[in-house]
């Protein structure tokens, strides 16, 4: 059978949600909290899976990110109806009207042996999450969560007043330089070669005491994690204490390819003030949804309001949401 065409289900349930992230994690304990029955689809491939630490979510500033996973876990463990199929994907979603109320089949690709093949629902979460691609820089990995990082809010409070590199090849680059900006007063955008900086924003940056590094990137240098310097393609060094990289964002919505669900421009589910998208019984949170990536504390509010406003429709009851 195709993988758009999902196998009949050997499972049914409430809620699908696909996505183990801060989202999804949020969303399943609250509708365990209100007895609806769940099946949460997690591949365990998180995004921010080379971050040593998160930030700014109250009571676990500086938490590992797996330890927070964890802490969830532990938690939907104590709601007998909310199941959690592990290291898979949704092969597809389609929709599947019934008499009975189920209105979706998603097809269940990967996992341990008595993983269902298909999971029959009332209503889908849609907490993917994202793709991230980053500049091609050899070493860029190797510093990556550790001294390079891509979210400014999360992860500049460490870095203030230091030496450090935005590095980016997207048009909203001067922007981020901006934002930077308020955490220290040496900073240098390095384009990589990308002509995504125009000569206004040029001047308006150096106005502020930001230097904009056209030449491509020839490699980042350090060690352990601690990144030194940006070496450019003439040999020349900038020396660095660490900084910034915007990677590319693809919102992991392939399983949604048979249905026509609302998109923005960049790919992002559209989704109302409490995740509904364009689609009866189909809602979104987190990253997967417009405008896209976010602090996991706001992934994670969004998952709960999510949930509230998924149990009132569920029963019919109106919501001023």
């Amino acid at each position: 059978m195709a993988e758009t065409e999902p196998r009949p289900a050997e499972a049914e349930a409430d809620v699908v949600i696909v996505g183990g992230g801060p989202a999804g994690l949020s969303a399943a304990l609250n509708l365990g909290r209100a007895r609806a029955s769940v099946v949460l689809i997690d591949a365990g491939r998180p995004r921010n899976a080379a971050t040593l630490r998160s930030h700014g979510f109250l009571t676990r500033d500086g938490v590992p990110p797996l330890e927070l996973r964890k802490l969830a876990r532990a938690e939907l463990a104590a709601y007998s109806n909310v199941r959690i199929l592990d290291r898979c994907v949704a092969g597809a979603l389609l929709s599947s009207p019934g008499a009975d109320g189920l209105r979706f089949i998603t097809a269940v690709r990967g996992g341990r042996p008595g993983t269902p093949p298909a999971v029959a629902s009332r209503s889908v979460l849609v907490s993917s999450g994202l793709r991230e691609t980053l500049p091609a820089i050899p070493s860029l990995r190797a510093f990556y969560g550790m001294t390079i990082f891509s979210c400014a809010a999360c992860d500049a409070w460490e870095l203030q007043d230091r030496r450090l590199a935005l590095i980016g090849e997207t048009p909203d680059l001067a922007g981020r330089a901006r934002l930077i900006a308020r955490w220290t007063d040496r900073l240098t955008v390095f384009t990589n070669g990308a002509p995504v900086v125009d000569t206004v924003e040029e001047a308006e940056l150096a106005a502020s005491g930001i230097s904009v590094e056209r030449r491509r990137i020839d490699d980042l240098e350090g060690d352990r994690g601690a990144v030194s310097a940006v070496r450019l393609v003439d040999g020349t060094r900038i020396e660095i204490d660490g900084g910034f990289v915007r990677p590319q964002w693809h919102p992991a919505l392939d399983f949604l390819a048979g249905l026509d669900a609302e998109r923005d421009d960049d790919g992002h589910l559209v989704v109302d003030g409490s995740g509904r998208t364009s689609i009866p019984g189909l809602y979104a949170a987190g990253d997967a949804a417009a405008p896209g990536p976010q602090q996991l504390i706001v992934a994670a509010g969004q998952g709960a309001r999510a949930a509230a406003v998924l149990v009132h429709d569920l029963v019919g009851v109106r919501t001023a949401h």
